[in-house]
């Protein structure tokens, strides 16, 4: 859905109404107060109250953190502390009864005794709530089902809600469930569930973060007739921000609760702010936030906190640094949460050095970094590839005496798995499960990410085939990660059957679903397909964002398609799409993967003439291009620029060095990267070696060549095609054909097959010096070499060889 499209008023029905008409205003309704008193009955009030502003919960992204929720209902009470108003005093005798049940043991036999004669339905209902809020929940428990066998319960509804609610609290919600079932099914002593009872049992489910059971209750509910409150409203739009729904389903249930003639209360307005989070939807949240003011509400901690956060995973930190500095113009001192948030959003951006200060200048108002901001640096400093600064963090984190949490483990497993430190990631691993935690689906997801981005399809299937073991169940990220794994090994098949079994588990897509899809389709560089997505995600739910336009770039670049690549570029840099850092890096990416050197040097330009953050990826890039190109000078300056700035050389790095002192001729210096690959990075993988042994065989120094192929064999990796093919048309080139036959022969004895290229470097050897009967003799004879060779590939090798006859 494109962005004008997704405007707030469409909450409304009919047509839209005049701009200056607040979103949620209804001609037929008071104006509504600015502190407004709930309509709902005070024991959902109690249970459940609305005027309680839900804490933002944070993405699983970069990386996800869960906070401990408060249960609605208590962090505002005004009870706190004594038992909670009851719309009924309890009776004399039932005050006793409660004394009495306070004071013994909840195993006690005797426990029940005192509540024969059976207490009226009121006070059955006070006494169970009482003992819940003192939190001698079995008691309760207890004397529920107690009232529920001499079927007592039906004058007093109210009480399964009650009792729901203390399931819930205990993470009960299967109970509370099966509960609700049981009473349905034996008729509950003339019970039949209500809307109060439905709605603390969807909250119960969502507070175990069984959000999509959660809808299935609200849908159940409403089948039968019961209308939701404003409870169960904003309950279920928090479900909705915690599935990261569509904001035209979001919209849809704000329109079904206006057309219940059930108005927005601050919770509302704080949910939707928070339910713009995922789809990075920060146009919304600002049209939300002003509405909220608009209608009376006056924005609190909360509100601020989760519109920071919206702007921090919508990369605006300059939006989010605006509303920090109205918050304390508004009264509302920081809190951690708040500095946390705009640590994120600064570190998300790559603004690391503006992270750090907004970390210092919470220390200095008394605020001690927890694990999240720690978490969060660290992460920050691995993507941009200042391993050196993300380690300082993770020690001086060990040495404040604060622990690393599941996240910590999980961004240290993604750092090291993305250095290819494969054995370091495995050892944070194990450390994980030593430190009592148990990998969680976001684990599985990084393990899952790091083997397909090395392109390691037995280890994705095998991983994936452990977590479903380990009793998880695939969710939406799961099945991004799948689809971009299978594409990075390769397998374009295999990631749209992915794609295609998340949608027979009724797992709708969202936008990283969509720009998984699309990045699957970039690396396959089918950029018609990827067309029609961007056209369907327009259309959609989801509009296009800079990841996006970054897929369609590569999918552009990797279809040869320059021109169309030059018209996207030219629309980010005119503006008509936004301008992001993302896509200013990935045009610097792409012109360099294409070799053309003024638009690269031009898109770096304007990346940092725009003030935007650089991190390794960009660097290598520049040097990729110019050692490609041999500009020596200018790969020492980039080099000497990332030692200034703390950046580590990763792999891609030292291989670009390699192949441009291949291109100079000096294989030597090749093999010298080679040596510092093994001693800064570990393991060099296959180009690297393949490079210096071009490097070499290009020097004539074929000795020195098959020496760097032994130590490629013995570093535990398998030539390729590409290997052996370098050998061949090094022998080729000084005439060595018995060398080059064998070459051949020894390949296929390894189990890697020749490719055509393999056969048309010999044969336009031979031909090359005139000796076209040796080459038509090799080819007649080329089925005793490779058995399985195909006639088609021989027809054309004939037929290459009959163009090199003088008379053709």
């Amino acid at each position: 859905m494109a962005a004008d499209k997704l405007s707030l008023p469409l909450l409304l029905r009919g047509p839209p109404p005049p701009p200056s008409k607040p979103i949620f205003h209804d001609s037929h309704q008071p104006p509504i107060p600015a502190t407004p008193s709930s309509p709902l009955p005070s024991l959902l009030q109690e249970l459940l109250p609305s005027s309680q502003s839900p804490t933002p919960p944070n993405s699983s992204s970069h990386p996800t953190f869960r906070r401990v929720r408060r249960r609605l209902g208590r962090l505002r009470d005004s009870n706190r502390g004594k038992p909670w108003s009851l719309p009924h005093p309890l009776s004399s005798r039932a005050h006793r009864i409660l004394q009495s049940l306070l004071e013994s043991d909840d195993d006690d036999d005797a426990l029940l005794d005192g509540l024969n004669p059976a207490p009226s339905p009121l006070d059955l209902l006070g006494i169970v709530k009482s003992l819940g809020f003192h939190r001698r929940h079995r008691a309760a428990l207890r004397v529920f089902d107690w009232a529920r066998e001499r079927r007592l319960i039906a004058g007093a509804p109210s009480i399964v809600a009650v009792v729901v609610g203390i399931l819930g609290r205990e993470r009960r919600a299967s109970e509370a469930a099966a509960l609700i079932s049981g009473l349905k099914d034996d008729g509950g002593g003339g019970f039949a569930p209500d809307v109060y009872a439905y709605t603390a049992l969807i909250s119960a489910l969502a507070g175990e973060g069984r959000c999509r059971e959660a809808l299935a209750v609200f849908g159940e509910m409403e089948s039968e007739g019961c209308r939701p409150t404003l409870v169960t409203y904003n309950i279920v739009l928090r479900v909705f921000g915690e599935l990261r729904m569509p904001w035209d389903r979001v919209i849809a249930l704000v329109e079904a609760m206006r057309g219940d003639g059930i108005p927005p209360d601050a919770y509302t307005y704080n949910t939707l702010i928070s339910c713009c989070r995922g789809g990075g939807l920060y146009k919304e949240a600002g049209e939300v936030f002003e509405e909220m003011k608009l209608m009376g509400f006056a924005p609190d901690r909360v509100t601020y906190n989760a519109l920071i956060d919206v702007y921090g995973k919508s990369r605006k930190h300059e939006q989010a640094m605006r509303v920090f500095r109205d918050m304390e113009a508004a009264g509302f001192a920081p809190s951690i949460e708040t500095y946390n948030s705009l640590v994120s959003a600064h570190a998300r951006d790559g603004l690391l050095d503006e992270a750090s200060e907004i970390k210092c200048r919470m220390e200095e108002h008394g605020i001690q970094p927890d694990v999240y901001t720690y978490t969060t640096l660290v992460s920050g400093f691995e993507r941009a590839g200042k391993d050196g600064s993300a380690v300082a963090f993770y020690e001086e984190m060990r040495a404040m005496g604060c622990k690393p949490n599941l996240v910590t483990f999980n961004v240290l497993i993604k750092m090291h798995g993305n250095r290819g430190k494969f054995k370091e990631m495995m050892g944070i691993f194990e450390e994980l499960r030593e430190s009592g935690w148990t990998p969680n689906v976001v684990t599985w997801n990084s393990l899952l990410s790091v083997f397909g981005q090395n392109g390691m399809v037995s280890e994705v299937s095998g991983v994936f085939k452990e977590m479903k073991k380990a009793g998880f169940v695939p969710d939406r990220e799961t099945y991004n990660t799948l689809i971009s794994a299978y594409s990075r090994c390769g397998l374009f098949e295999q990631s749209m059957d992915i794609y295609g079994r998340m949608l027979m588990a009724g797992i709708g897509p969202d936008l990283s679903t969509y720009n998984s899809v699309l990045a699957a389709l970039a690396r396959g560089g089918h950029w018609r397909q990827a067309e029609t997505i961007l056209v369907e995600m327009k259309k959609g739910c989801c509009k296009p964002n800079e990841l996006s336009y970054s897929s369609m770039l590569h999918a552009y670049a990797k279809g040869k398609e320059i021109e169309r690549m030059v018209d996207l570029a030219n629309d980010i840099y005119s503006g008509v799409i936004e301008p992001h850092k993302v896509l200013f890096k990935t045009l610097v990416l792409v012109y360099s993967k294409c070799n053309l050197l003024f638009e690269t040097e031009r898109a770096f330009t304007e990346l940092r003439r725009r003030g935007f953050s650089l991190d390794i990826i960009t660097l290598n890039a520049m040097i990729s291009i110019y050692g490609r190109r041999q500009m020596v000078s200018k790969v020492k300056e980039i080099m000497s620029f990332m030692e200034e700035r703390g950046f580590t050389p990763t792999l891609t790095t030292y291989n670009s060095l390699i192949n441009m002192h291949c291109r100079l001729g000096e294989p030597e210096k090749s093999e010298e990267v080679l040596g510092e690959i093994r001693a800064k990075v570990g393991r060099p993988d296959l180009i690297s070696y393949n490079t210096v042994i071009l490097a070499y065989c290009r020097q004539e120094q074929m000795g020195d060549a098959s020496r760097v192929f032994s130590e490629l064999v013995g570093s535990g990796l398998c030539p390729d095609v590409i290997t052996y093919n370098t050998f061949v048309s090094a022998y080729v080139a000084h005439s060595m054909f018995v060398e080059a036959t064998d070459v051949v022969g020894y390949m296929i004895r390894q189990g890697c097959h020749p490719n055509e290229n393999t056969y048309n470097s010999i044969i336009d050897g031979y031909c090359k010096q005139g000796r076209l009967d040796e080459a038509g003799s090799f080819v007649h004879n080329l089925r005793k070499l490779d058995p399985h060779v195909a006639k088609e590939v021989i027809d054309r090798l004939s037929e290459r060889i009959a163009l090199k006859q003088p008379n053709f």
